[in-house]
């Protein structure tokens, strides 16, 4: 079968019309016959049995109406189009620094903030099919959960792995934010960027959150913050004296201030999330900023198909020729 997309030459096809006059005047023809031959009875002619040359009578000009359109046809440059899509796609380097502390087990959050973090997170992690992406995990200090990968699964895997208490207490806001920086120190990335989310107030660490947001800043990388955490109280783990973990009410404090202040040092932002729905809207909201700059250059291909139609009319023409003057040849 022949793939025929388009035409290039699409008004050419209006000849076609011209069948229809040739039909006309063929008919036209018919109908006043031929020379004649005079002969005093045809009654002995009625009786002779029409030969297979009276039936075909008509093929030598159905074949020639039929070489004249596929003619047309071929002048109309029949073709077959296919496309080809390159498409470049520049990635971004992103590093998730997550609280791990003990306040990340507080209750306001379903079932807890970590475990809405984590799931938040994963989302995220799987809408970017084309970014490297790190995990950092901090609390009294900090180290790299996972270095850059495209790696998706494996990382969601260990991100699933992350909980409170594997490092030292406290929220090292500065050196999550640094041990991160270090990640992308080296990327060749246009666009680097850190998510950092915590939900305390910087009480420990060697590094101050503004120092190493300076330093963000001048390695060109963009760092957004979330502070998690309702408004008011919220309900903490807490230590029992017959050491049984218990929730009690606490006052949610979360330094929204240095958290600005990094956000827009580095021309990132500051968001506050008081539940899961909050958050998971937050981190849709960076993801809508951080597309990735796709690059698609959509090349078309037309395949010329004329050949078939104008070598099937010259075909068909030499048929014409020698039924009308070989098989079918007529007297005068």
């Amino acid at each position: 079968m022949i793939d025929i997309s388009s035409f290039a030459n699409p008004k050419l096809l209006w000849l076609l019309w011209l069948l229809v006059p040739m039909i006309a005047l063929y008919i036209y023809r018919q109908r006043q016959g031929k020379a004649t031959l005079q002969i005093s009875t045809v009654a002995g002619v009625r009786r002779v049995s029409r030969s297979m040359k009276y039936y075909f009578r008509h093929l030598p000009f159905v074949l020639r109406c039929i070489a004249v359109a596929l003619l047309i046809v071929a002048l109309a440059r029949p073709q077959g189009i296919s496309s080809d899509t390159n498409s470049t796609t520049e990635g971004i380097d992103i590093v998730l620094a997550i609280d791990v502390s003990s306040s990340m087990l507080a209750q306001d959050f379903r079932p807890d903030r970590i475990s809405a973090a984590k799931e938040t997170a994963a989302k995220f992690i799987m809408d970017r099919p084309n970014d490297r992406i790190g995990l950092v995990v901090f609390a009294g200090e900090s180290f790299t959960q996972s270095p850059l990968t495209t790696d998706k699964a494996s990382l969601v895997n260990i991100l699933g792995t992350i909980r409170s208490g594997i490092i030292e207490d406290g929220t090292a806001i500065g050196n999550g934010l640094g041990t991160a920086i270090n990640r992308l120190r080296e990327s060749q990335a246009k666009s680097k960027v850190i998510i950092l989310l915590t939900d305390g107030v910087n009480n420990s660490g060697q590094i101050a959150p503004l120092t190493a947001a300076e330093i963000a800043k001048t390695l060109g990388i963009r760092v957004y913050t979330i502070g998690v955490g309702s408004e008011g109280t919220a309900p903490y783990p807490a230590i029992d004296p017959w050491g049984q973990t218990r929730f009690v009410p606490m006052k949610v404090e979360i330094d929204e201030k240095i958290l600005t202040e990094i956000a827009q040092q580095t021309d990132g932002k500051y968001f506050r999330a008081t539940d899961n729905d909050k958050l998971k809207t937050i981190y849709d909201e960076i993801n809508q900023m951080e597309k990735n700059r796709v690059e698609v250059e959509n090349l078309t291909l037309y395949h010329e198909r004329f050949t078939f139609f104008a070598l099937a009319a010259l075909i068909l023409l030499v048929a014409e020729y020698l039924i009308r003057n070989l098989w079918l040849r007529q007297i005068p």
